[in-house]
């Protein structure tokens, strides 16, 4: 066991203070005073029911991992009784965020986060809030440029603008919904083109002329797929970016 965890835990105990992150810093960041979770430490569910969790994953001191708080992981998240706390045990870390990430903070490890972000996305992703990740306006865009901040990951791109969709799936076949389900339903909907298409159609313009771009981003977003991915309406290429995705 390390000196400086015995100094900490003692002074934590003689003081009263919650136990602080000590052993383990996967899905957290620091905030300039102390290591706290980030919103993709929490942003999941568990596996297994929320009570299992807790009963194999009781909390240290009266706190479980929270977006922004400093509450220490239950040891067995992370490490064993014969291992030092402060050193992480992997087999006991994948355990952990197979059956529950949410309990331990782990959110972050599972396959829906565990993915890169764009080089040049529109939005930061490190402050992307659990708000927007259920905004009709962030969704999809989020999902393009910053997937690991939502746990998009595993959904190539392809979310519903609209969380609600899968709720009632006729909507998918309703006469004098499609254009709905086009632009908000298209996971749901299976209304995902491929960009080739997009793309096909672009280059096929015969425009000698654009208007001008409205935006100094367009090269940028350009790279990420901003002139080929449906998820945008042509309205909304035309609007920002006109010249940069050639459209009359």
């Amino acid at each position: 066991m390390s000196l400086t965890f015995i100094v900490v835990s003692v002074l934590a105990m003689a003081s009263g203070v919650e136990a602080v992150i000590s052993g383990n810093y996967n899905c957290t960041t620091y905030n300039g005073t102390a290591f706290v979770y980030t919103p993709a430490a929490v942003a999941c569910s568990n596996v297994i029911s929320d009570a299992s969790c807790q009963v194999l994953y009781a909390a240290p001191d009266t706190d479980y991992p929270a977006a922004g708080n400093d509450a220490e992981r239950a040891y067995a998240c992370y490490t064993t009784a014969t291992a030092t706390p402060a050193s992480s045990v992997n087999d006991m870390v994948q355990a952990a965020y197979t059956n529950c990430p949410k309990t331990c903070g782990f959110c972050c490890m599972t396959s829906a986060y565990s993915c890169s972000n764009v080089a040049y996305p529109r939005l930061t992703c490190s402050s992307i809030t659990s708000a927007q990740c259920q905004s009709s306006v962030w969704r999809t865009i989020i999902a393009q440029d910053c997937p690991a901040s939502c746990g998009f990951c595993n959904d190539g791109g392809c979310v519903d603008a609209v969380v609600d969709c899968a709720n009632d799936v006729s909507i998918c076949n309703t006469v004098g919904m499609q254009d709905f389900v086009n632009t908000y339903c298209q996971k749901t909907c299976q209304r995902c083109a491929s960009s080739t298409t997009t793309a096909s159609s672009a280059s096929s313009s015969t425009c000698t002329s654009y208007n001008a771009d409205s935006s100094s981003s367009c090269a940028a977003w350009a790279n990420n797929g901003f002139c080929t991915n449906t998820f945008y309406t042509t309205a909304q290429r035309k609007a920002y970016c006109a010249t940069t995705c050639k459209l009359c």
